[in-house]
């Protein structure tokens, strides 16, 4: 009964929190149209807004851990759900998401992503995308802001291995900013698919970052070996069971 409880409170959050992204984004449309700073002021009333309903309405509550980076940064983030993406966009002061090309598309999320200086990436085309993605970013930064890119390339459920792959170590060696790694348990209470969402304390932990230099190969291995194991521990933090799913 508590379950199914939960399950309605989920999707009537879900809702709300999708008809207030339509809402936001034509009431701030206007301002957001013709300066970026419009654009941000309106994701960050969206990703605050969004916390509190969690809280209220789901009993997921957030922490932000670590040393919020706010300078010029690649966060390279593990990533579990559409809350993790939230919680990093709340706490940075200007964040840009390299994201995939189809999201350009969708109602609202699209205009506002090229606003704010988000990197479209074609996952389908690899070798090129890579090379795109890395010049579309350096055309980005004449602006300042902290670059979030998940080194895994997509979501993946708790406990779910899935290979680094090389496009965050090109971006770190290219641009020569330090790499923030970001850990979190985000996906324990808001799962990638489905409606349940969990009450609980979802955690983003900046970790300390890896400066430049480091050559491609020992840089990957830092960064997986940090986020993952930081990830674990997060996820048992939080009686995740990561024996029962190896």
């Amino acid at each position: 009964m508590a379950d199914a409880f939960q399950w309605v409170r989920s999707l009537i959050f879900m809702i709300v929190i999708y008809v207030w992204m339509l809402v936001l984004g034509i009431l701030f449309a206007p301002y957001a149209m013709f300066t970026k700073r419009g654009a941000l002021k309106a994701c960050k009333a969206y990703a605050r807004t969004t916390l509190w309903l969690a809280r209220w309405m789901v009993g997921i509550r957030t922490e932000v851990r670590g040393a919020v980076p706010s300078g010029e940064v690649v966060i390279g983030a593990k990533h579990q759900s559409f809350l993790d993406i939230i919680i990093i966009f709340d706490a940075i002061p200007h964040g840009k998401f390299i994201m995939k090309k189809e999201l350009l598309w969708t109602p609202v999320i699209g205009m506002y992503a090229r606003r704010l200086g988000c990197i479209p990436v074609d996952r389908g085309k690899k070798g090129v995308a890579v090379a795109k993605m890395v010049k579309d970013v350096a055309k980005e930064f004449t602006e300042p802001g902290q670059l979030v890119i998940y080194p895994q390339g997509t979501r993946v459920a708790p406990g779910v291995r899935k290979p680094y792959k090389v496009g965050t170590a090109i971006l770190y060696e290219g641009l020569g900013f330090p790499c923030v790694p970001t850990a979190t348990n985000a996906g324990v209470f808001w799962p990638r698919t489905g409606v349940l969402r969990k009450p609980g304390l979802a955690i983003v932990d900046f970790l300390d970052p890896i400066k430049p230099g480091a050559a491609r190969d020992d840089f990957l291995g830092m960064l997986e070996d940090v986020i993952e194991t930081r990830s674990n521990a997060l996820m048992r933090e939080v009686g995740f069971d990561l024996d029962a799913i190896h």
